[in-house]
């Protein structure tokens, strides 16, 4: 690039470019880039910086309850150097310097933090305006969510898939959509947009955030856009011209609904599409307005209590998302809603009576008639048997189903779900349970969830819970918890050619030996135990031949491993388990210099709060 313009001699030629863009002449291979990418200061430096920049000394003494503030202070500006500059710039101008006045701008209740965001917009939204469009829209769409609020990817990409917006009107499914999510995801992160909460173990992102500076900018520059309009006191439901041809509305502060004129101000709103609540959870329901804003696509109301199922979402038949909170049954209603793509229905407490369990209620019938079904999510409903040979073909994700629902027809009935959870609740004089019996007829299925909700163990190992040699081999991620088997039944598991993921939890099996057969788990990447009484732990030659990742947590009575770690092997994780775990974990380090062993104790957590 530099060649190009300025046409100079690079034999001993340096020039230092400060930007935002990670990629700024990455793409001309005749120069040597070094890049040193600046990270975000701690906490202590967050406070250096700003007692410097208020009183013109980084040393400079202040009394404690001054200091103590300013740390809050310090510590909400989140690392950004221009944050902690520009908050600085205003305390060092303002009337009071009190630690009372401090207290109020730690506690953000005064305009402070918000006059600093309106000044840096200017010079953070630079490198959104260069943006093209549909990464402009990505960046604007993280602002519906709630402020520091870490998005999943895969929120992201059902959210994309019902918004049709994004560039992915042509794509059909959630499997499509991660990797165009991820992609443009990595734009912005390249242009310093969005932060990454959150990676997997081959170190790729699944969650995302913007910085406080950074989400203030994309709600202000989302109004004057008109791509959404957020409620998140009174006074937001009172510009009229601001609210006029909306098409998302986003209520950071669900108790607005139960103002009558902010309820007004959005049942007027006609051109809405989606309604996004976003704030806290309510304990008791609010009036929302629904059933006048019927151009509505979008309805994700998780955290609003309902008592009964809103009969008002049938008449909008244009919903593809629907998000609810609520206790009652699911009218037979909902199949007019033919459009819907994604159901996900919470209980309001996720712990279900027994009682209640025994006699879980169905969805009803007429939901095998929703063929646009790509995700259902109904926490204590089951999937009704099907009749007469009826299918949902759409259907990827079908999660937090009981056993019950683990027939042989509502698996015939769902031919090319990808992603299945099964909840187990279980009673004290309980039967087995034979939830995989017929999981073989789900072909194409890749992830796999089981969990025993309530586990109660007795003190021998006795036949195992379910059935687990029967799974198919499409798996690739697999995750148990309290199942209870004996260790010797995973062997069946061991032999999957395309597991890539494995986590036991909370005793999935149990004893005090495991011997890993020859050449098992021949594509496993990550494995995590957690909660298990094993003590020894031997494998056969090449297992685990391609494990990136070992995770160990709360196995206090592992003592022995008597395996060598593949050269795959680039991480061990270890929390809360015994010393001769850590030493035998240490001395597999002493042999790879590039393997990574990584200890925590939650007793030195103890240890140090006491000190």
């Amino acid at each position: 690039m530099f060649i190009t313009i300025f046409g100079w001699d690079w034999g001993r030629l340096l020039i230092l470019v400060t930007t935002r863009l990670e990629k700024v002449g990455s793409s001309d291979r005749r120069i040597t880039i070094r890049m040193l990418k600046l990270r975000f200061l701690n906490e202590d430096e967050s406070w250096e910086l700003l007692r410097e920049k208020v009183f013109g000394d980084r040393n400079m003494m202040c009394g404690s309850e001054l200091e103590k503030a300013g740390k809050k202070i310090a510590k909400n500006c989140e690392g950004l150097p221009l944050t902690i500059i520009t908050v600085a710039d205003i305390l060092s101008k303002a009337d009071q310097m009190t630690p009372e006045h401090w207290e109020k701008v730690a506690n953000k209740e005064n305009s402070v933090f918000v006059d600093a965001y309106d000044q840096m917009s200017k010079v953070l939204l630079q490198s959104y305006d260069y943006l093209p469009r549909y990464l402009k829209e990505y960046f604007l769409y993280m602002g519906v969510f709630p402020q520091k609020y870490s998005v999943p990817l895969s929120k992201l990409a059902m959210m994309c898939i019902v918004e049709g917006c994004f560039l992915l009107r042509d794509s059909k499914n959630f499997g499509n959509l991660r990797g165009y999510v991820s992609k443009h995801l990595e734009d912005l992160i390249g242009n310093n947009l969005v932060l990454v909460t959150k990676k997997c173990y081959k170190n790729k992102p699944k969650a995302y955030r913007l910085h406080s500076a950074l989400w203030h900018s994309c709600v202000s520059e989302a109004g004057t856009s008109k791509f959404f309009h957020v409620f998140n006191n009174y006074a937001d439901s009172l510009v009229a011209e601001r609210l006029a041809k909306q098409r998302r509305l986003c209520v950071h502060n669900n108790v607005l609904f139960g103002i009558k004129d902010v309820h007004k101000a959005m049942s007027s709103i006609s051109t809405a599409r989606s309604l996004l609540c976003t704030g806290p959870h309510q304990r008791y329901p609010v009036p929302v307005c629904f059933g006048q804003l019927r151009l509505l696509r979008v309805i994700d109301a998780l955290t609003i209590r309902f008592y009964e199922f809103p009969m008002q979402v049938v008449k909008l038949y244009q919903l593809r998302y629907l998000g609810l909170t609520c206790d009652g049954n699911i009218h037979a209603s909902i199949a007019e809603l033919l459009n819907l793509q994604i159901l996900i229905v919470h209980r309001y407490l996720s712990i279900i009576k027994l009682h209640e369990y025994e006699s879980s209620s169905c969805l009803p019938m007429e939901i095998w008639d929703m063929k646009e079904l790509q995700h259902l999510q109904v926490m204590g409903r089951d999937l009704p048997e099907p009749c007469d040979g009826a299918v949902l073909p759409n259907l990827v994700t079908l999660l937090d189903v009981s056993p019950r629902v683990c027939t042989k027809h509502v698996f015939k009935g769902l031919p090319n779900l990808k992603k299945l959870g099964i909840r187990i609740e279980l009673s004290a004089d309980h039967e087995p349970l034979y939830c995989f019996d017929h999981i073989s007829h789900l072909n194409k299925v890749e992830s796999l969830k089981c969990v025993v909700v309530n586990p109660v163990f007795r003190s021998e190992v006795v036949a195992p819970l379910v059935t687990i040699s029967l799974f198919p081999k499409s798996l690739k991620m697999l995750s148990l918890s309290g199942l209870g088997c004996a260790w010797d039944d995973i062997k069946a598991i061991s032999s999957l050619p395309r597991l890539e993921v494995l986590k036991l939890r909370c005793y999935a099996f149990r004893g005090s030996k495991w011997e890993t057969p020859k050449k098992g788990f021949p594509s496993l990447e990550l494995l995590l135990i957690e909660d298990s009484n094993l003590v020894e732990w031997t494998t056969g030659n090449e297992s685990f031949s391609k494990l990136r990742c070992l995770i160990l947590k709360q196995c206090y009575k592992l003592k022995e491993m008597g395996w060598r770690p593949s050269k795959s092997l680039k991480r061990i994780e270890i929390v809360d388990c015994s010393p001769s775990t850590l030493n035998c974990e240490n001395k597999m380090k002493e042999n790879r210099s590039t393997l990574e062993v990584c200890g925590h104790s939650s007793w030195d957590d103890e240890k140090k709060l006491k000190a």
